[in-house]
């Protein structure tokens, strides 16, 4: 099953993903002996691992997410995420979109592009997303809901949201469920 999470800052959308998929196990391929250990989950954190980042803070939660994660889980940090998708045969939880997508629009150089532009040129990366999504069947992804979030009041911030709004109905479209985390409660839509 696809389930897109969706969610303020803070509201418990990371904690609420890792939940749906806490039991999860991949069975292994067909051919597998019945005693071949089952896959663990993969949680694929968009962007580069915490020792490459040049920012202490960021890197420091990146620190703080992953020691709070499963210990059997396999943690992949990258910006590829589609590849991650179609290398990775278990469950998958993708935390957060909204990473991934300021990740793209800074490869592109997109932050002072008109916004029909940025999101013409974003369209290629976000269906690749969706094609590696569409043959991926046990997923969680984990977005910042657009209106439920500080997003600055300049150029940038507004390319940023209108990016990751169209973002977030377009993979919406492509998971079976979409959960609305709101002060840690959540609401199937």
């Amino acid at each position: 099953m696809r389930v897109l999470v969706t969610g303020g800052a803070r509201s418990g959308k990371s904690r609420h993903a890792a939940r749906l998929l806490e039991d999860r196990t991949h069975p292994g391929p067909p051919h597998a002996d019945p005693g071949h250990n089952p896959a663990p989950v993969t949680f694929i954190a968009p962007g580069r691992p915490a020792d490459e980042l040049d920012d202490p803070d960021w890197a420091a939660r990146v620190r703080h997410h992953r020691a709070h994660r499963p210990a059997e889980w396999h943690t992949l940090e990258t910006a590829d995420v589609p590849a991650a998708l179609r290398e990775t045969p278990g469950p998958v939880l993708v935390d957060c979109l909204g990473t991934w997508l300021t990740g793209c629009v800074d490869r592109l150089g997109l932050w002072d592009a008109p916004v029909d532009e940025a999101r013409l040129a974003v369209d290629a990366q976000v269906t690749e997303l969706c094609e590696a999504l569409a043959g991926h069947h046990d997923v969680v992804l984990v977005t910042n809901e657009v209106g439920s979030g500080v997003v600055p009041a300049h150029r940038a911030g507004g390319v940023f949201r209108d990016l990751l709004g169209a973002l977030n109905q377009t993979v919406a479209a492509q998971c079976h469920e979409v959960h609305l985390v709101v002060c840690g409660r959540v609401l199937v839509l």
